[in-house]
């Protein structure tokens, strides 16, 4: 059935649980995917619409969590839906569905056009002119591997297996564990408009994870993680290695403590900075700047940071990386990366601060209007609703030093390797989380330290980044180096 409503979609899963076998096949053929996106528009306009943008959308998951051994978890599911955004003039609606039979799409489109034509005007609102659609090639961005859908179900539970198994054998205080977990999920996504824009393409995403709980002499237990993820299997790391890195993660936070309250530099390791910078994206977001809802807002042009900070969010990388075999060199396209957005504008690179000054703003077609410019190329699209604003691949680049020369300078202070809580205002800049990690004395790491809060302000704290790391890895969409701020809060005991 068809779905009326602004935003969200429930995708017609189909799942089950504990099966190694193959889910039935419900794929409809590319062409017929195709062709089903312009009987969408071509409906929409003929019911009215003045203008019209359809989506579809078809993806595959599997996922399986090995604890202590054993399977615990096991799941394959697959979905598909329709989303539909019509325009009559200035009014707009959009409707879901993830039923393509032809009653439930003469609903979808005849549900679309009833609420556009009850909704308000909104003078902004509206596809980019048809001068700004483009896409890149997907083919050359290597976004998408056969051998993830190829792989067995029996080798992705060894390989959970294994991560567990190494990471429980690191050390007799590992005595138990959250599980070894081994996740694949490919997508196809098919965009087309009224005004001639056609674009489609798929993805695939491989990854396993371990999650090692340690005991200290007094009973107290503490956990963490680490994990591969990758476009292609060929790429993901060595399982041992990450078990092993997993439970080195987790011994180092035996035995944590308290710090006293002071004001002292904070290092912050990679997992976390890039937390930290990702602030700056949604300072920069259009519709944050338009409402006067962030500390960004009437700074285009001014200093926002120190001059070490370049702050960028780039659609269309692709990486060169040794395959893990060593059997040859594999492009693959960033986790991040797409031929275009989610309106049909071709994908960029984005520079939002350079030297410390921001340079520009990131928005969508609507907020880019409403503002008086042009659009980044980075609208987010789902199924229903008004395009949003997100990132693509978006980074601190880095800097010369090691993360051993940015601890070493500090003579007391923290390295910060998580944080909890959501204590951002990006109204005011100001900034407060829990926070666990390392105590530094001496410009060495001393011993771990938990229950403590980290406080400042972000206006402050990008101007007082000291020092930034080489280790720019992107393990995810989003990467930050090791940096350290200089005079922030930490409150303890």
């Amino acid at each position: 059935m068809a779905r009326r409503q602004a935003s969200g979609c429930r995708s017609g899963l189909r799942l089950r649980e504990s099966s190694l076998s193959s889910l039935v096949s419900e794929t409809i053929p590319t062409t017929n995917l195709k062709h089903l996106a312009s009987e969408v528009l071509a409906g929409a306009l003929k019911a009215g619409a003045t203008d019209a943008e359809a989506v579809v959308y078809e993806g595959d998951e599997f996922s399986t969590r090995v604890r202590l051994g054993q399977v615990e978890t096991l799941k394959e599911s697959g979905s598909r839906a329709v989303g539909l955004r019509v325009f009559i003039g200035h009014r707009t609606a959009s409707t879901s569905s993830s039923d393509f039979s032809a009653e439930s799409i003469a609903k979808l489109v005849e549900g679309a056009v009833t609420l556009a034509r009850i909704t308000s005007e909104d003078p902004f609102a509206g596809l980019p002119d048809a001068g700004e659609f483009g896409q890149h090639d997907a083919a050359a961005q290597h976004l998408y591997f056969d051998d993830v859908n190829h792989q067995p179900p029996a080798e992705r539970i060894e390989i959970a297996r294994a991560v567990e198994a190494a990471a429980m054998a690191y050390d007799t205080r590992i005595q138990n564990s959250g599980g070894g977990d081994f996740d694949t999920g490919t997508s196809h996504k098919i965009l087309m408009n009224s005004r001639g824009f056609t674009g489609e393409y798929r993805r695939s995403y491989c990854g396993f994870s371990a999650q090692p709980i340690a005991h200290d002499e007094q009973g107290k237990m503490q956990r963490n993680y680490w994990y591969s993820s990758a476009r292609t299997t060929r790429l993901l790391e060595d399982p041992i290695a990450i078990g092993q890195e997993a439970a080195r993660r987790t011994l180092r936070r035996l035995g944590a403590r308290q710090v006293k309250t002071q004001q002292a530099p904070v290092v912050f390791s990679p997992e976390v900075a890039r937390g930290i910078i990702g602030n700056i994206f949604d300072a920069a977001n259009g519709d944050a700047i338009y409402r006067h809802a962030t500390f960004f807002a009437d700074m285009l042009g001014e200093r926002v940071a120190g001059e070490n900070v370049t702050v960028i969010d780039d659609g269309t990388m692709v990486f060169d990386h040794e395959s893990q075999d060593k059997a040859g060199r594999i492009q693959a396209g960033g986790f991040g990366t797409a031929p275009f957005d989610g309106e049909g504008l071709p994908t960029r690179r984005t520079v939002l601060v350079e030297k410390g000054i921001l340079k520009s703003y990131v928005m969508n077609a609507y907020t880019a209007r409403k503002l008086g410019m042009a659009s980044t190329g980075s609208a987010s699209r789902g199924l229903a609703g008004a395009p949003g604003i997100g990132a693509h691949n978006f980074f601190l680049e880095p800097g010369t030093l090691t993360p051993e020369q940015i601890i070493g300078d500090v003579k007391s202070g923290l390295y910060v390797t998580e944080t909890m809580g959501f204590g951002v205002n990006l109204v005011t800049g100001d900034y407060s989380q829990g926070a666990a990690g390392l105590w530094i004395e001496n410009g060495e790491l001393a011993y771990p330290v938990e229950e403590i809060t980290i406080a400042g302000n972000l206006k402050d704290m990008y101007r007082n980044i000291s020092a930034i790391g080489h280790d720019l890895v992107f393990r995810s969409a989003s990467a930050a180096p090791t940096l350290r701020v200089e005079g922030m809060m930490i409150a303890g005991s």
